[in-house]
């Protein structure tokens, strides 16, 4: 086909039917000394050749060749191309997407043109019927997905069954929001020799998957999980491997990967009588501690009466279902700052104290009034119930929070609140980054001993094999325990930032709250208000 405008030279444009190409030619005249590739594409549009996909660098050197003074030579300037289709495979295998090429001037892509190419894909599984019509029908697509395999299901995690009911986990617990009740803990549950206590399940396989190309998935098999070494006052029953059993009487106290059962010893009171209690153990008084006495337990201490002023240390929490009274203040305070002091590894709870010195690893509750006591709390302080609980003068220190309904007192009293991150919390923190470490430089120890024995058949004796990998084993559950202790001291830490003083009905003048290096001291009596840092360091917010 020969162009006939007028409006510039004679182009010559010739579709080459066999070669599936446009052929352009043009003449030079100089009445029209130069042309452009706007002028081109009009001429080609004008001839109906618009759809065919244009070579740009042959558009380009015919216009060059024309301006530069001479005839252009018959070449191609576009190709008419039929459309196409690609599959493509994810590569885990578990999708397949299609994108379809609209032809440039040829023939469009038919159905049958795309079951051979899901055929050459080796696509069989899962094919979406109603997305490949519908991309059809349009005649275009773009990375459209039309085949989903089976996804494989991973399998369960061993896990450990306790057998017992509402058994207490001896690990201190995060509490960020504080409302967890620790005043009540109830009566000690006892088991006795042979009593089940936990079970191990094994892990599970999974559920294979499939491929959009017919092949099967593995699943991740779930990761087996073992009773931890060393459960004092445990074993494993003799009939059955996964079925841990109490070897004594005592009470059965969770700890990570397993329970270890722990005696209990009860007496009415502890007084002159009895002397100074040290148990390796839970210890129940019924009744009061006498002045001057000490309770030592490696477990719970559970005191049904009145502390006097008397000193009481647990491995695990306290609970004191009277009061305590402590000894600040008194003639030998000065003198021992250990004199008459409560001590416990987890929480701490009471109905009332006073000139009580109390350091507890987790929290610390008491009904009623803390007056002119030396509280330090881990996490959180809360004083109040069913009661009044009044903060009234001493010192208060917890990391997360301070709560009660009246602090200070309208005498000004000097009360001094504490909350933030504690030095504790960074060397718990580093104590547990150290042991980590250290087990992993010993499971690498043992890694080499097992790649030398697989590497050397029977060069390392069976046995030492065997010891090895149960070592092994054990190193990396201990190692996987301890990087969870570390993210939970890593969020508590995190936690402290947003400590704060909460206080439900007054906080009187006379009262100093201190956040790392900010100290606000209360100026006038304030209603219910929460203190917390703020952008210009601590800041009074309405009660939430």
């Amino acid at each position: 086909m020969k162009d006939e405008l007028t409006d510039g030279p004679s182009l010559s444009l010739i579709l080459d039917e066999a070669a599936r190409s446009l052929v352009a030619s043009l003449e030079h005249d100089s009445r029209f000394p130069s042309i452009n590739p706007g002028w081109l594409r009009n001429r080609i549009a004008a001839a109906g050749h618009e759809a065919l996909r244009i070579r740009p660098d042959a558009i380009r050197g015919l216009i060059a060749q024309y301006n530069a003074g001479r005839s252009v030579a018959p070449s191609v300037i576009a190709d008419v191309v039929d459309g196409s289709v690609e599959i493509l495979v994810s590569a885990d295998g578990l999708s397949a997407t299609m994108s379809i090429f609209p032809p440039r001037g040829g023939n469009p892509v038919t159905r049958a043109m795309l079951l051979e190419a899901l055929e050459a894909a080796g696509v069989v599984e899962g094919i979406l019927v109603a997305e490949i019509n519908r991309a059809i029908s349009t005649g275009e697509a773009r990375e459209l997905v039309i085949a989903r395999g089976r996804e494989p299901v991973a399998g369960e995690d061993g896990r450990l069954e306790c057998l017992l009911p509402d058994t207490r986990d001896r690990v201190p617990s995060i509490r960020p929001t504080g409302r967890t009740d620790y005043r009540d803990l109830g009566d000690i549950m006892v088991v006795h020799a042979g009593d089940a206590l936990m079970r191990r399940h094994p892990p599970t396989p999974g559920s294979e998957g499939l491929s959009v190309q017919g092949r099967p998935i593995a699943p991740r098999a779930g990761k087996a999980v073992r009773f931890a070494a060393g459960l004092r006052g445990t074993a494993i029953s003799p009939d059955d491997p996964d079925l841990l059993i109490a070897a004594s009487d005592g009470q059965p106290v969770r700890v990570p990967g397993g329970m270890v059962v722990e005696p209990i010893l009860t007496l009415k009171a502890v007084d002159m009588a009895t002397g100074n209690i040290n148990f390796d153990g839970n210890v129940k008084v019924l009744g009061d501690v006498t002045a001057g006495m000490t309770v030592r337990a490696t477990g719970d201490i559970e005191i049904g009466g009145v502390v006097e002023p008397a000193t009481l240390d647990a491995g695990g929490s306290i609970v004191v279902k009277g009061g305590v009274l402590g000894g600040l203040g008194g003639k030998t305070a000065g003198k021992d700052a250990g004199a008459y002091g409560v001590r416990c590894g987890g929480s701490f709870s009471a109905t009332y104290a006073q000139q009580a010195r109390i350091d507890a690893g987790d929290s610390i509750f008491i009904d009623d009034v803390a007056m002119q006591c030396d509280l330090s709390a881990a996490n959180h302080i809360r004083v109040g119930n069913h009661r009044r609980g009044h903060v009234i003068g001493g010192t208060a220190r917890a990391s997360l929070s301070i709560h009660a309904r009246v602090i200070g007192s309208s005498s000004r009293t000097r009360t001094e609140l504490t909350v933030g991150t504690s030095p504790a919390l960074a060397g718990a923190m580093l104590q547990k980054t150290e042991a980590r470490e250290q087990k992993q430089n010993q499971l690498l120890e043992v890694g080499k001993l097992l790649t030398l024995a697989d590497r050397n058949p029977g060069r390392v004796p069976q046995d030492v094999v065997a010891r090895a990998e149960q070592t092994a084993a054990t190193l990396t559950a201990e190692i996987e325990t301890l990087r969870g202790e570390e993210a939970d001291l890593r969020q508590l830490i995190a936690l402290t930032q947003q400590a704060r003083v909460e206080v439900e009905r007054e906080m009187h003048e006379g009262v100093t709250i201190t956040l790392g290096e900010h100290r606000l001291r209360i100026p006038h009596e304030l209603g219910a208000c929460a203190v917390r840092l703020a952008d210009q360091g601590l800041g009074i917010f309405p009660l939430s």
